[in-house]
């Protein structure tokens, strides 16, 4: 297991198809980091589905209102439209590439839309740089992220099963 050096600031992600560690990065996107771990915290992303999955780009998941499994309001044929009941975040776009295994905010036309939707990267994605809220980056588990199912919407999607700040485990 990688090793966590800072339990405040890397949240644990277990999914359908394996664990997944992310560092989260507080010095690039401080109110974006904040925003993942009050989800988290609230288990907010708890069942949430990864509703779009493309190949040799990203997976997509975090809309906690229509992609949350066993809630009142999941829809899939709406999962990626909603947000949380929290206000939209102002970009904080930087320098930190989009490379495999970066987590990003998903958000509108409009970069200050962001807020509770993330991607995970496959690969290298440079032309996202300078454009979207870098959060964090994968340590471990890219192998389990790998192996979600693509789609666009995803048939029988994978889920997030629990998403944990690592200090609270």
């Amino acid at each position: 297991m990688a090793e966590i050096k800072d339990p405040e600031n890397t949240v644990i992600l277990e999914t359908t198809k394996g664990k997944v560690v992310i560092q989260l990065l507080p010095q690039v996107a401080p109110e974006h980091v904040a925003r993942i771990k009050e989800l988290a915290r609230e288990k907010a992303y708890d069942g949430v589905v990864f509703h779009r999955v493309i190949e040799n780009f990203m997976a997509q998941t975090g809309d906690v209102e229509y992609g949350k499994k066993g809630s009142e309001t999941f829809n899939p044929g709406r999962a990626g439209m909603g947000g949380s009941s929290k206000p939209d975040l102002k970009a904080e776009f930087s320098a930190t590439s989009h490379v495999r295994g970066t987590c990003s905010m998903a958000r509108s036309q409009n970069p200050n839309s962001a807020n509770s939707q993330f991607f995970i990267c496959f690969t290298d994605a440079p032309w996202l740089n300078k454009q979207y809220s870098v959060w964090g980056q994968v340590i471990e588990g890219m192998d389990n992220v790998d192996k979600i199912k693509r789609g666009e919407p995803v048939s029988d999607p994978d889920s997030i099963v629990s998403m944990r700040v690592a200090a609270d485990v």
